[in-house]
């Protein structure tokens, strides 16, 4: 079933011919950077890649190492400002720019509809690991009670032990900082989630429950773009890839 979309965001319009269930649309996305230390070279990282993004979907981003993967995540979730192009993202039931949203638009955007995950956790010292986890559900207004408990849930299921959970997660090892982060990530119930290696410091059994959790957040219609250079991984959980090449 296809469907005529025209929306009016910040002076822009998305008029295209997609699914109804499309939540994400990249359009003809072009990111280089300026190296400003070596005279000022315009180094091109990400040319003219566009895709659809449906719910309940999981695309990998295929390529080499080097040929703009993170660069292109960090576009889809607006940490990058791309040169050109857009990122549509179906927020609350109403199309918007990323790339054109202001940063407080963007906050709301990233609080209630569109979740990442990296590699890596960067926390406060001295927070527990529980607070760290807790926070996104807090600002949404949920109860604390409530979300302590689904925090619980979720660090248990992750076999992250439980004498963890009040301390600062600044010396877990990499694999139980992947797992706060991730529980952290899961507590929202995201449409959108951007994956990047979410089970790299993990081993097997830890990864397979991630898997599952990530299985489960499918069947939800939760839709997901990754990087995953787990074979497993792809294989139990993604649909199709997004080549990206040099540009």
């Amino acid at each position: 079933m296809m469907t005529q979309n025209l929306v009016s965001t910040n002076n822009q319009q998305l008029t295209t011919n997609i699914s109804y269930n499309v939540v994400l649309q990249a359009e003809n996305i072009c990111k280089s950077f300026t190296l400003h230390n070596q005279g000022g070279i315009n180094f091109p990282v990400i040319e003219d890649i566009s895709f659809n993004l449906k719910a309940g979907e999981c695309v990998a981003l295929a390529g080499e190492s080097g040929t703009g993967k993170s660069t292109f995540m960090r576009c889809l979730y607006a940490n990058y400002r791309v040169n050109s192009g857009a990122v549509w993202v179906k927020h609350e039931g109403e199309w918007v720019n990323l790339c054109k949203l202001e940063s407080y638009e963007l906050i709301t955007v990233r609080q209630k509809t569109i979740g990442y995950v990296s590699q890596f956790l960067r926390v406060i010292p001295r927070v527990p690991a529980i607070d760290v986890a807790i926070e996104p559900l807090l600002e949404l207004g949920v109860d604390k009670k409530v979300a302590h408990e689904k925090i619980c849930e979720l660090f248990t299921r992750l076999n992250l032990p439980q004498h963890l959970w009040n301390l600062s997660p600044t010396n877990f090892s990499g694999g139980e900082k992947q797992r706060v982060n991730i529980a952290r990530a899961l507590a929202v119930d995201y449409p959108i989630l951007l994956l990047d290696e979410p089970t790299s410091a993990l081993d097997a059994t830890n990864s397979q429950v991630v898997i599952e959790l990530l299985q489960e957040r499918k069947k939800d219609g939760c839709a997901m773009v990754g990087i995953f250079h787990d074979e497993e991984v792809r294989s139990q959980l993604c649909d199709g890839e997004l080549k990206v090449k040099d540009s």
